[in-house]
């Protein structure tokens, strides 16, 4: 089995930013383009992860997901920041751009 959610965020060397998801979810489909756009830029530099909360419900439940979607951002084993729904590219990479200083 691969390693849990929470083993990547305490071992990784790289912030981690975690997308809750489900497939019936519109405002998750809204923001999926925005979220890949992240991995393929900061690549080597960001571990982006996609939680599907039906396949995965236990995690959704362990970080407290109320709503999808759920965006937050690790870094060094801490949540840094989180937000629910649809945000645009720009204010996601803000972010990212805050936990790679």
């Amino acid at each position: 089995m691969a390693a849990s959610l929470d083993d990547l965020i305490k071992i990784s060397t790289t912030p981690v930013f975690v997308d809750f998801w489900a497939a019936w979810c519109g405002p998750c489909k809204t923001v999926a383009p925005s979220v890949k756009k992240l991995a393929d830029e900061f690549k080597g530099r960001l571990m982006v992860v996609k939680v599907n909360v039906d396949e995965q419900p236990s995690a959704a439940s362990r970080f407290q997901v109320q709503g999808i979607p759920a965006l937050m951002l690790f870094k060094d084993g801490e949540k840094k920041w989180s937000a629910a729904g649809a945000l645009p590219y720009p204010q996601l990479k803000v972010e990212v751009e805050k936990a790679l200083r």
